[in-house]
């Protein structure tokens, strides 16, 4: 106690300050070191006795936030000593944050709302407005990040960037969730034939690819869509590929309209077109259709009706 009180009385000869601020200073200080290191222990523990990541990342995520938590009252109860009312002193520095750090608060409400109301967690594939897009992999206080795809790479890749996204723009954009509740998208493959091929036969083969390439995906989506519509109000009178068919400028257009796994869309698009293009190569009467110029006379190549030429019967 003799020591201590010698080295208040030279705390305050030096800097001219209340011996209190120093007891505040090392207590503090203390209160740092043993959070620091418990928080060590307890994240190095879980590591070792933890294998799965995502479990993993659950359990460090709520350790950090109870430390953290704990932390602040402690430190709280060391600076609010003597007569200050919490209350009053709550309400002189909410006046002042409020002012001063609006964009970190509406960071930290949308962290609240994230974690109460889960537009998103993590492992979910998301899109935010009409710009950002890929894998959640953090949320922290003030932002979350996402694994970034698309962008300068085709389909739904991953470009290799982590895009770091402030929490309050759950509030100021669309949050579009490809994976919440259901875990398939509707994607459509387009196909184009000439106006002389046999659209009818290309149609049956499109079909066919994709009865041998989709069935198991038909099944899976059906069970999963039950399992959804207990949560959300999503319904679908038929889960079954169809194929449209269209008018276009240089021939047919076959649109084969299917359901995949919102992560193996690319997979399944190149495989569906791996079974067309080698089942098209085994039909004469089935031309793929591109963007070209040609001369149609219709005298010559019209049918009768239409001005073109007469009928000749043998």
């Amino acid at each position: 106690m003799a020591i201590w009180n010698s080295i208040a009385e030279w705390w305050q000869q030096v800097t001219g300050l209340d011996p209190v601020l120093l007891e505040s200073l090392l207590s503090s200080a203390v209160v740092l070191a043993v959070y620091l290191g418990l928080r060590l222990l307890c994240l190095a523990f879980v590591y070792q006795r933890v294998s799965d990541v995502t479990r993993r990342y659950h359990i460090k995520k709520v350790i950090e936030y109870a430390f953290a938590i704990l932390f602040i009252l402690v430190i709280a109860k060391i600076w609010l000593r003597g007569n200050v009312s919490l209350g009053t002193f709550l309400g002189l520095a909410a006046a002042g944050i409020a002012i001063a750090l609006q964009e970190p608060l509406s960071n930290m409400a949308g962290w609240l709302f994230i974690l109460l109301r889960q537009p998103f967690r993590v492992g979910d594939r998301i899109q935010v407005g009409t710009g950002i897009a890929g894998d959640v992999i953090d949320v922290r206080l003030f932002m979350f990040s996402v694994l970034e795809i698309g962008n300068w790479v085709d389909a739904d890749q991953s470009t290799g960037r982590i895009v770091h996204v402030p929490n309050n723009n759950v509030f100021r954009s669309t949050i579009a969730n490809y994976t919440m509740g259901f875990e398939y998208v509707w994607h459509e493959l387009p196909i184009t034939v000439t106006f002389e091929s046999d659209w009818k036969r290309a149609k049956e083969v499109i079909e066919k690819c994709a009865a041998e390439s989709l069935e198991p995906v038909s099944a899976d989506a059906e069970r999963t869509i039950r399992e959804a519509a207990q949560k959300f109000m999503i319904f679908y009178s038929t889960l079954t590929t169809i194929t449209w068919v269209k008018v276009a400028d240089h021939g047919v257009t076959l649109t084969l309209r299917y359901m995949c796994k919102v992560r193996s869309r690319r997979k399944v698009e190149s495989e569906l077109w791996v079974a067309i293009l080698t089942a098209f190569a085994q039909e004469p009467s089935v031309d793929f259709a591109y963007p070209t110029q040609r001369l149609y006379w219709n005298k010559r190549e019209g049918k009768p009706e239409a001005g073109g030429p007469p009928s000749v019967i043998p």
